[in-house]
C-alpha cells in the first residue's frame, strides 16, 4: 500500500502577528540577512516591548499592510535568504512555526491554527 506525502502550503493566519515580534535579540538571523538600509528601517519599526511600531495588539493587524517594508513579506524569502520558489513554501512553515513557538507557544491556539491551515490549504485569511 503507498501512501502519498501531501505537501504543505504555507498560509498566513489572521489575529497571529507573531512575525510582528521583531526583538532583535531573537530574530537575529532575520536582522544578518538584510542590508544595512533594511537593518535601519528593521530597527526603527522595534517598539519598547519588542513588536512591531505598526502592529495594532487590539485588533492583531498591521496598520501599514498595504505599504509594509519588502523584509516583512513572505515573497521576499527567495531573494533574502536564497531559497529557491520550490521550498518557498517549506521555509515559511519553518520560520512562523519557530515564530509563533517563541511568541505563542507550541501548544497555543495560535499554533493549532496555523497548523490546521497550513495542512489544509486553506484560503489565506491574514
Amino acid at each position: 500500500m503507498s501512501s502519498k506525502l501531501k505537501k504543505l502550503h504555507w498560509q498566513c493566519i489572521s489575529h497571529c502577528g507573531a512575525c510582528c515580534r521583531l526583538t532583535p535579540s531573537e530574530r537575529s538571523e532575520a536582522l544578518e540577512v538584510l542590508n544595512e538600509d533594511q537593518q535601519r528601517a528593521y530597527m526603527d519599526l522595534v517598539g519598547p516591548d519588542g513588536w512591531c511600531r505598526h502592529y495594532d495588539t487590539g485588533s492583531q493587524k498591521c496598520k501599514i499592510y498595504n505599504s509594509r517594508p519588502d523584509f516583512c513579506k513572505v515573497s521576499s524569502l527567495v531573494n533574502l535568504f536564497k531559497i529557491s520558489e520550490q521550498d518557498v513554501d517549506k521555509f515559511a512553515i519553518s520560520c512562523c512555526r519557530q515564530q509563533i513557538r517563541s511568541t505563542y507557544g507550541s501548544r497555543s491556539p495560535v499554533m493549532r491554527r496555523f497548523n490546521q491551515k497550513t495542512r489544509h490549504g486553506s484560503k489565506i485569511d491574514g
